[in-house]
């Protein structure tokens, strides 16, 4: 259908002028993790808004590039910042560069973010691996006339996270000897924080954590068959009981503090699948 294939194509042509890899992982880094492109040999860097059909970021903490290169061995593509509903985007316009991805030749996507913790054992700065999620954003971006070439009428979510790579970011974080747990993430659409009300009912329905991404994401990179890996940072503890007032400001900052642990295992799991990727190559 024209609607998906002729946006596609004019945005892949114009990455391809200038960058000829063969990405099979794509990444989203979540709030306080853009310094991962620094470690991207030969990047190219492409602006959101320099891409056809892409939009601009202007979430706070988020830079709003695309960057092609290579990282522990693979080429990757990787997005230094990402796209939300409370921008005023629809969510086929958020989840738009996991379609280009994808059409890239992407089949593993790892999915970070910052999130609120609603258990009364998580604290700041810790970190999850998603083992499933509950979509309160009231939409869908499979919403619509569906392009089979792209993926099914009714995508299959029982399993919308990779149990392998869940497992080896959890061995990865073993080894490093940091603090992995795992969890259900509850998407909203924002901007605002939850109320008092709001953080008991997610917690009542099972919510481990609640943000305001990654469930558009994850449903279309599932929706195209790529294995997904959900991790995330817990920037602040959201207890109804003890709640205390929070500003963008300060999940950025604990964001950032958490950020070298984070990339710490996002490298492990990368190198692990590099490894893999290549035997599979020569089989």
């Amino acid at each position: 259908m024209e609607e998906f294939i002729r946006p596609l194509a004019e945005t892949t042509a114009r990455i391809r002028r200038d960058w000829a890899g063969n990405p099979r992982v794509g990444i989203i880094l979540g709030t306080g993790l853009g310094k991962l492109v620094e470690q991207i040999s030969s990047p190219v860097v492409f602006p959101f808004e320099t891409l056809p059909h892409f939009c601009r970021s202007t979430a706070l903490g988020h830079r709003g590039c695309l960057v092609c290169g290579t990282l522990c061995g693979l080429d990757v593509m990787v997005m230094q910042g990402r796209l939300h509903a409370y921008e005023g985007y629809s969510l086929r316009q958020i989840t738009y560069p996991v379609r280009v991805m994808h059409a890239l030749g992407v089949d593993r996507l790892i999915v970070t973010s910052a999130s609120g913790g609603m258990n009364p054992l998580h604290r700041a700065g810790q970190l999850m691996v998603l083992d499933d999620h509950i979509n309160l954003m009231g939409d869908n971006p499979l919403i619509g006339p569906n392009e089979e070439a792209l993926g099914p009428r009714y995508p299959d979510m029982s399993q919308p996270y990779d149990p392998e790579l869940s497992e080896m970011a959890l061995k990865v974080a073993r080894e490093l000897k940091i603090p992995l747990s795992r969890g259900v993430y509850v998407g909203v659409k924002g901007p605002n924080y939850e109320t008092r009300a709001e953080y008991r009912f997610f917690r009542m329905i099972g919510g481990d954590v609640v943000g305001m991404s990654t469930v558009p994401e994850v449903l279309v990179a599932v929706h195209a068959g790529m294995r997904v890996l959900g991790l995330t940072t817990i920037t602040n503890v959201c207890l109804p009981d003890n709640l205390h007032p929070v500003t963008g400001e300060e999940v950025v900052n604990v964001a950032d503090r958490a950020s070298r642990d984070m990339l710490r295992i996002l490298e492990g799991v990368l190198r692990r699948e590099s490894q893999r990727i290549h035997s599979e190559l020569f089989q």
